[in-house]
């Protein structure tokens, strides 16, 4: 039996549910989607009921890294 594959959402929410988080151009090479398609999946996310936390790294990378986060952690 083989293994379901996975699909490019599940794929983005996996790389935003980890503790780093991920920029708009690493999910792009990821999925091979253009940026303004990773925007609207973020968007998708959201309207789902995931919270997606947005942060600045301009000292680092100067990117802005996107993770989903825990609603009580959004409240803080």
């Amino acid at each position: 039996m083989t293994k379901p594959k996975q699909t490019k959402i599940a794929k983005v929410q996996g790389m935003l549910e980890r503790p780093s988080g991920a920029t708009v151009e690493t999910l792009c090479k990821a999925t091979g989607w253009q940026a303004h398609s990773v925007r609207a999946a973020l968007t998708g996310l959201r309207k789902a009921g995931h919270g997606i936390e947005r942060t600045d790294n301009e000292r680092k990378t100067g990117k802005t890294v996107y993770r989903i986060v825990k609603t009580a952690e959004l409240q803080s």
